[in-house]
């Protein structure tokens, strides 16, 4: 059972960056393929990005594109998200999943995670 934690959000000023961090525990972290997801107050929660377990591969909403970077740590079994350029819109919550399986699949779907942490909030102040 894959237990993930995220951390690192908080309240920031439109233009600004902040770094969220994902801590997974209970399978071997570099195994995973990870992503992170956010939903916004009165929306359905949505595709931010997310990389592959094997060779690292990215892939981002256009929304975040160029704004945002994903990356893992798999020594420290940490997933992170360093977000710059923040605008108002990105005001979310912010959740990160994981994926246990092998198989192809699509890395902004949803239902492809089967774990998934309680998220944290980032408010973007305009």
């Amino acid at each position: 059972q894959v237990q993930l934690v995220e951390s690192g959000g908080g309240l920031v000023q439109a233009g600004g960056s902040l770094r969220l961090s994902c801590a997974a525990s209970g399978r071997t972290f570099s195994s995973l393929a990870m992503g992170w997801f956010r939903q916004a107050p009165g929306k359905e929660r949505e595709f931010v990005a997310a990389i592959t377990r094997t060779y690292g591969s990215t892939y981002y909403a256009e929304s975040v594109k160029g704004r945002f970077t994903v990356y893992r740590d798999n020594l420290k079994n940490t997933l992170y998200l360093q977000m710059s350029a923040l605008k108002p819109e990105d005001t979310a919550i912010y959740y990160c999943a994981s994926r246990g399986r092998s198989t192809a699949y699509n890395p902004s779907r949803q239902s492809e995670y089967d774990a998934w942490g309680q998220g944290t909030q980032v408010t973007v102040s305009s």
